[in-house]
């Protein structure tokens, strides 16, 4: 695809230095950028790659305006990051090829299905009773979308991946290749004779609108009430929510975390890669989580939290992991007084 960088700027704003007519032809990172490239330089630290860069346009904070007109082409905006995104949508939006909508000859309806007409349920896929598909839905490849289970405007269920009985996602989300939502809960009572009886998992799972579900990603349906993902929120690959989680509005969660049953986490809280938060807690809105954190307690005070050995708010974590790294000399210091007369 080809566009110039009037196109750009008409379509998503910043001021534009340099000429409108400029043809831009793929979007990249700064360096090793190529004169037909359109890349963004996040923060002002940067500012030795902005001068090294080949891009034909760079998009650049207020900060580095100056900077960057010495250079060549920019476009100047508020938030560089967030231009950069929006763009990114727009020009796959531009590039991408829509499929037609409509039902792949191979794909089973079943009886009470409704599939909208504007809907596509790709090849050998699986639409059960009850089920309903809205309106620019897609329900990719062999993907499994059971029984009275609903999917909303817009929203795409990737290759493999599985909406089960009575789940529903709202709309304009996205579901990416062989993820599960609605597999049970993990719910098993002893019987006292060293045996697991099962605990069947009646709930279901309700998922808002703008939702990304990340590949292999798996939701267990609640055992009595539902679990609940709320509007917006992202979760990276191989994450596991355990059932009856409730995950508040635009929180964002990285690869391979753990969230274990009950626990209630609140509005715009994050997760890194590898964070375990153990059943039945409770984070309230904004907590931050940093990567391969245990949260062991609830947390009811905003802020970021870090650590194995255990967990605490961010800045008490980082002063406590600097003595650590002294413990040893410390040690040593304190024998050789000890053996002083």
């Amino acid at each position: 695809m080809q566009t110039t960088l009037a196109d750009v700027v008409a379509a998503l704003g910043g001021e534009l230095l340099g000429d409108p007519q400029a043809t831009i032809a793929r979007l990249g990172a700064v360096d090793g950028a190529q004169p037909d490239t359109l890349g963004f330089v996040a923060h002002p630290r940067y500012r030795s790659q902005l001068a090294a860069s080949q891009a034909g346009c760079l998009i650049v904070g207020p900060d580095l305006r100056d900077a960057a007109l010495q250079r060549g082409a920019a476009i100047v905006t508020a938030d560089p990051y967030l231009y950069f995104a929006r763009l990114t949508q727009w020009w796959a939006a531009r590039e991408r090829v829509t499929p037609p909508a409509g039902v792949h000859a191979s794909a089973v309806i079943e009886p009470g299905a409704v599939v909208h007409a504007e809907a596509r349920v790709g090849a050998l896929a699986f639409v059960g009773a009850g089920a309903r598909v809205d309106a620019g839905a897609v329900v990719g490849v062999q993907a499994h979308v059971g029984c009275g289970a609903a999917i909303g405007r817009g929203t795409r269920i990737g290759p493999r991946a599985v909406l089960a009985e009575g789940c529903r996602i709202g709309e304009r989300g996205i579901v990416h290749a062989g993820a599960v939502i609605g597999a049970d809960g993990f719910g098993f009572a002893p019987d006292g004779d060293g045996r697991w009886e099962k605990i069947e998992q009646l709930g279901a799972v309700w998922i808002g609108d703008e939702v990304e579900i990340g590949a292999n990603t798996c939701i267990d349906r609640g055992a009595l009430e539902d679990t609940v993902i709320e509007d917006g929120v992202k979760l990276d690959n191989l994450v596991q929510i355990g059932h009856n989680v409730r995950i508040g509005a635009h929180s964002a969660f990285a690869g391979c975390v753990g969230v274990a049953g009950s626990a209630k986490i609140g509005r715009h809280c994050t997760a890194g890669g590898g964070a375990i938060i153990l059943g039945h807690l409770e984070l309230v809105d904004h907590v931050h989580i940093t990567a391969a954190t245990v949260v062991t307690r609830s947390i009811l005070k905003p802020g970021q939290y870090s650590g194995l050995f255990p967990f605490d708010d961010n800045a008490s974590w980082e002063k406590n992991a600097a003595t650590l790294r002294q413990l040893h000399a410390l040690r040593d210091r304190i024998r050789a007084l000890e053996k002083k007369p």
